[in-house]
Order: structure tokens, then C-alpha cells, then sequence
């Protein structure tokens, strides 16, 4: 073999020449690939209209449900990616691209090659022309309780495992073609019945019919007591799709055990079912007071409940609870139909609207019982002090960015920041629309903003607050400075009547806004407030005041808890003449 001897300076210069080829080879390919996105469309079967709404691409490497099912707070979510599309047709694609916000990852362009299950689901949203002269585009609840991924109406396609690799580039197409089914309506029973009215209130403030509906729970031997008239317990809570809480059969002996990841504890699901069932007996007993107690469902186009307040941006569910589906209740199924005989109890979003409620209506009701309330004074919303903090998600600092903790267990293990929740939220829906607690929130106590939309109280992206909209905020929401402002006109109306519940290691951290009210109402003078502030040892979430129960037990118990302490509450403060006779047999 022959070797051909070449000078330096020609071995540098080919060297030099294969170098550039090369490069040029790599930028014309890389140019020549096609950036990685997905494309979405939806196919023309019943539906033909074009839609508004939200695309969600959900991802997930778990086989064991539809990534619909999967997105949530913690380490066990999947992945969820989401655009706003407007007048959508069908057939027609949506490219979804590393500029669509996700969670838990912010960019489709950050997924770990791999096999996935796709799916596709649009969450569709509907034209309101409100009183305030604002067009809005939201998701109408459709019996579901506000589930974007339950939600009859919504476009969805089946999961699909795909080799996702976003350093190859290309298109992945995703079609959807099924639709989720419309919810049947619950039937009534003997012990169970439920009504629904259009509000006028709320019609005339969304401009289109509006309802409000409600469970209601009767009193043993309701119809062999056609004189007897009731007192009123109204049970604040997420929207149930039928009254929780009461079963009349025995539990289902065949029914496979559920472990409960919350609680460790197996076969949780007959353990409720047992609770249910042990309450019946109760409530059918004979030493049980004999009251109505409703449920409430009041789902609406940003949440599976309005917060039973009035909101510029929900409309008066305040005013259109109070005074019109609770006359219409009492009047239907024979309830006293006075403040003094009617109360409230809820626990979590229904504490703190029990203590709402009260403290808005002061002389329509008699007492109210709050377990676990949503935050109740915003220098503890949550973790965050909106009136002093600067950024909602991360600590102060020149030099790192600690992120503030979302969701702990007892032991303060966190699974979620403030962070994370919110950028789940967003990814689910943009202008407060994701139908999350976060956006709720913001929706009930912020004012309208410019496009019409809730006022952020931060930048969803950056947690930067507004400090501005946190003191409409404190002025209109903030339940312990309302009640400090306002002592001198509330506190009569409102001693004896306060009665606040919380585990001391509440997984949302609700408990520190719960000892800032103590702090307020064991001060009062005037009167003293007279009512009852309970903390549970180690309690978490949904504790509703019984110390002698674990959180898993006593979280079923609002009913037997707090109808007994309204009979002593009436017994207490009935006024003379009051009817104490009828409903007692």
C-alpha cells in the first residue's frame, strides 16, 4: 500500500473544508425538520358548529386510566399542555407547539422521550352577555359540578400510545371524535328530594336563564306530621351530584375495597358507606331532632359552587340564595321559615361560606358551624400575606428563590408549591377559566376586569401581587376585618353565633388564617362574640371538631356533629312564642 504524503498546510485546509461541510450538512437538515408539535383537531360528527374553548393535550406514562383522569397536585400528576381556540370548525387543526403553556412542564419541548399515552379534550366555552355590559366566553356548567374532564358536551379522543421525542421533531396528529354524554338527574326518594329554580337574579346578571338547585334531606315521619314545620340546616359544600352522606341500605358486601392514600387505610370506600349507613339510623331514630337539611348546588360558569356570596364577577348568589331558594325550600317542605331557625355548617370552600353567609346575613340566620374554613383572613391566604408580600410563590430574597409550600401532610412533608397549583390552573385555563381553587378565589373577590374577566390578584405566571386588587379584596372578602371594621354594627347580631373548626396541621394551611380570627374575636368587647374556636392535634383537612375521632371518621360526621348543637343553639335563643313544639315528636 502506498501512503501519498500531503504539506501541512493542505491537511489543514482539507480539515478546514470537511469542518464547514459537515456543518452545513447539520444546518441544512436541521432546517429542514419540522419543529415538534402536535396538531388537533376535532371530526365533524354531531357536532358541525365551530367552538370556543380549550384544547388540553394530556400525556401520561401510567396505563392504568385516560390522562383525562390524571392531572392533579403532587408527584403523581401527568402532564397536561393547553391553547385557547375561538370559532374552531371541524376538521380543522390546532397546532400545539413549545409556545402552549403546561404543567408540570412548561413546554412540550421538555418531554423525556419515551412511549406515552396521548389524548385530546376540548373544554368548551359559551358566549354570556352579562348586565355589566361585559361578553364573556366560559364554560357553563353542565350538571357535572364544573369537571372540565367530565363535562357532557366535551370533545374528546381515546388515549394512544405514541414514541414522543421532541429532538426528532415532527407532527403528531390527534383527532377527537367521542363526546362525554349528559349526567341523569338523581331521583328522588323517600327521605330525599330535590328541586331546581330559575333565579331571576342571576338570570337577569348573566343574561340567560340561570337556576339554583338544592337536596334536600326530610325528618323522619315528614309526611305522618303534616302540622309539624321545620327548622332549616343548610349544608355548604363542592357541588354534590346527590345528598352525601345518608344510605339507607346496609354497605354493599360485595363492594371491592379501595385503599385510601390520604387516610392509609383499606378499603376506605366501606368505611364510608358504613358512616352513611350509620347516620340513617340515626337520623331515623328517636331521639334525633327532626330538621330539614339542604345541600346546596349552585355550580356556575367559573366553579362547582359560587361561594354564597355576591361577586362582581359570579353575579348576587348571595341575595339569590338567601331570598329566593331558601323561602322557595321552606316554603315547599314546611320549614318555620324564620332567621332564628335556620343555620349553616360546611366544612373547607362550605366553612368558609357558612361563615360568610352568617356574617353577610346576620339577622337571616342563627348560628353557623365552620370546619376548615377556606382562608378567612388574606394576611393568611394561606401562605401568603397579600397586603405585604410582594410575590405569591416565592420567599423574599437577593440571592435564591425559595418556593412557599401549597399542600403538606400532618407530618409537613409538602407534595405541591403555591407554584405548582397555580400553573396547574393555568395550563387548565387561562383568565381564571381552569374551574380550579385558586380561580375561584380570584373569581369571587376580585373586581371586573378590563376584558371583562376576574382581576388577577397576582400574575399567574411570575406571582407577582397586585396590591391594589388585594385591597378591594380586604374590603369586600376578608372576613375577619370585616368583622373588626364592622363590630360595632355586627356584633349583637352576631354573639353566640360563631363557630370555627381546624386541624392545626391543615394540609392547605388554613388553620394560620383561623388563628388570626381567634386572635380578633377573643378580643371583642361589646359584645364578646360568645361562640367557640377548636383546634384537632395533628388534624388535617376536612377536621369538623371532634376531638375524640381520627380526621378520617369525623370528616363524615358533619351532620351528626353540628345537628345536635343547632337544637341547643334554638333551645337557647327561640323567641318567646317561637314554635319549639311541632317538630319535636
Amino acid at each position: 500500500m502506498r501512503y501519498i504524503l500531503f504539506p501541512k498546510s493542505s491537511i489543514l485546509l482539507l480539515i478546514l473544508v470537511l469542518f464547514v461541510s459537515a456543518d452545513f450538512r447539520t444546518q441544512s437538515t436541521q432546517s429542514e425538520q419540522t419543529p415538534f408539535r402536535f396538531a388537533v383537531s376535532f371530526v365533524e360528527t354531531s357536532i358541525k358548529q365551530p367552538l370556543d374553548g380549550r384544547i388540553l393535550l394530556l400525556i401520561s406514562a401510567d396505563s392504568t386510566k385516560e390522562p383525562r383522569h390524571q392531572i392533579e397536585d403532587g408527584p403523581k400528576t401527568q402532564l397536561v399542555f393547553g391553547v385557547d381556540i375561538e370559532g374552531l370548525k371541524p376538521n380543522t387543526e390546532v397546532i400545539i407547539d413549545s409556545k402552549a403553556f403546561g404543567y408540570p412542564i412548561q413546554s412540550i419541548t421538555q418531554i423525556p422521550p419515551g412511549e406515552y399515552y396521548v389524548q385530546a379534550l376540548l373544554h368548551r366555552y359559551e358566549t354570556f352577555k352579562r348586565k355589566d355590559g361585559h361578553m364573556v366566553k366560559l364554560p357553563m356548567d353542565r350538571g357535572e359540578g364544573q369537571q372540565w374532564n367530565e363535562a357532557p358536551g366535551n370533545l374528546y379522543s381515546l388515549p394512544k400510545k405514541i414514541k414522543i421525542n421532541p429532538l426528532a421533531g415532527g407532527t403528531i396528529k390527534v383527532a377527537m371524535d367521542k363526546l362525554i354524554p349528559p349526567i341523569q338527574e338523581p331521583k328522588d326518594t323517600k327521605y330525599i328530594k330535590h328541586i331546581k329554580i330559575q333565579s331571576k337574579l342571576l338570570t337577569e346578571f348573566w343574561g340567560r336563564p340561570m337556576y339554583l338547585g338544592a337536596h334536600v334531606l326530610l325528618p323522619e315521619g315528614f309526611d305522618a306530621h303534616p302540622q309539624a314545620r321545620y327548622p332549616l340546616a343548610i349544608y355548604h359544600g363542592h357541588y354534590p351530584a346527590d345528598l352525601d352522606g345518608f344510605r339507607p341500605e346496609a354497605p354493599d358486601p360485595n363492594l371491592k375495597p379501595v385503599y385510601s392514600d390520604r387516610f392509609k387505610l383499606e378499603g376506605y370506600n366501606k368505611i364510608e358507606q358504613q358512616e352513611a349507613h350509620n347516620f340513617y339510623k340515626l337520623w331515623t331514630g328517636k331521639e334525633f331532632p327532626r330538621m330539614l337539611v339542604i345541600e346546596i348546588q349552585h355550580a356556575n360558569p367559573y366553579y362547582d359552587d359560587s361561594y354564597a356570596v355576591n361577586s362582581a364577577n359570579l353575579g348576587p348568589y348571595g341575595d339569590a340564595i338567601t331570598y329566593e331558594l331558601i323561602p322557595y325550600i321552606e316554603k315547599q317542605f314546611r320549614g318555620i321559615g324564620k332567621g332564628w331557625a335556620r343555620f349553616l355548617y360546611g366544612g373547607s370552600t362550605g366553612g368558609w361560606e357558612a361563615l360568610a353567609a352568617q356574617i353577610m346575613y346576620p339577622d337571616e340566620y342563627n348560628g353557623c358551624f365552620a370546619a376548615c374554613p377556606d382562608p378567612i383572613d388574606f394576611r393568611a391566604y394561606t401562605v401568603v400575606d397579600i397586603y405585604k408580600d410582594l410575590n405569591a410563590y416565592y420567599l423574599e430574597s437577593k440571592f435564591k428563590k425559595t418556593l412557599r409550600p401549597g399542600h403538606r401532610d400532618y407530618l409537613g412533608h409538602v407534595s405541591a408549591t403555591l407554584q405548582d397549583m397555580n400553573y396547574r390552573e393555568l395550563a387548565l385555563g387561562t383568565k381564571s377559566r381552569s374551574g380550579g381553587q385558586w380561580d375561584i378565589w380570584q373569581a369571587v373577590y376580585s373586581p371586573v376586569g378590563e376584558d371583562g374577566y376576574p382581576k388577577p390578584i397576582w400574575d399567574k405566571v411570575t406571582g407577582q401581587i397586585d396590591h391594589k386588587v388585594a385591597r378591594y379584596w380586604q374590603e369586600n372578602y376578608d372576613l375577619r376585618y370585616i368583622l373588626q371594621r364592622d363590630w360595632a354594627k355586627l356584633g349583637l347580631k352576631l354573639e353566640g353565633k360563631i363557630h370555627i373548626y381546624c386541624g392545626d396541621m391543615d394540609n392547605y394551611y388554613l388553620n394560620n388564617a383561623v388563628y388570626l380570627m381567634e386572635e380578633f374575636l377573643e378580643s371583642t368587647k361589646n359584645p364578646y362574640y360568645g361562640g367557640e374556636v377548636k383546634y384537632g392535634d395533628r388534624a388535617e383537612h376536612c377536621w369538623n371538631g371532634d376531638p375524640t375521632l381520627p380526621n378520617a371518621i369525623s370528616r363524615l360526621r358533619y351532620n351528626s356533629m353540628y345537628v345536635p348543637k343547632i337544637l341547643t343553639r334554638i333551645e337557647k335563643t327561640a323567641p318567646a312564642g317561637a314554635d319549639l313544639k311541632s317538630w319535636r315528636y
